[in-house]
């Protein structure tokens, strides 16, 4: 199993693309007002989807970054605002939160090998005790 696609609330159609193309997604659905879908560099895609309310968010967004501090400060210049600044976390991630115009709450984040194989990873039991199957 892989994602393969991430859907949020927008309540603003034209607000909610410009400010994922600011992000660096690159659209490749253009069907206004009510539903837009972009694809990251590395080719997963995203979409929005017009709603007449949004309640509470539930969902949280995670892009990977390579070079988180630096794209912060790009997006920064273009008038982004961010919730924190880029911090380290006790899990191996550096990361930064934001929010969409809608409210969806987004984290950007540079994980690298520890977003897959974190120290505390769970090893499946039919690989436990010799079994490398």
């Amino acid at each position: 199993m892989k994602l393969n696609q991430v859907t949020v609330g927008c309540l603003d159609y034209d607000e909610s693309v410009a400010f994922y193309q600011r992000l660096g997604l690159i659209q490749i659905v253009d069907s206004p007002p009510r539903y837009a879908r972009f694809e990251t560099p590395a080719g997963e895609t995203f979409s929005i989807h017009k709603m007449d309310r949004i309640g509470a968010p539930t969902t949280m967004v995670y892009f990977e970054c390579d070079d988180l501090d630096d794209i912060v400060a790009q997006l920064q210049s273009t008038g982004i605002t961010f919730d924190t600044q880029p911090t380290d976390q006790s899990w191996g991630w550096r990361e930064t939160r934001l929010r969409d115009p809608a409210g969806n709450p987004l984290c950007l984040f540079r994980g690298g090998d520890n977003r897959r194989f974190p120290p505390w990873r769970i090893i499946p039991s039919n690989k436990k005790k010799g079994n490398a199957k």
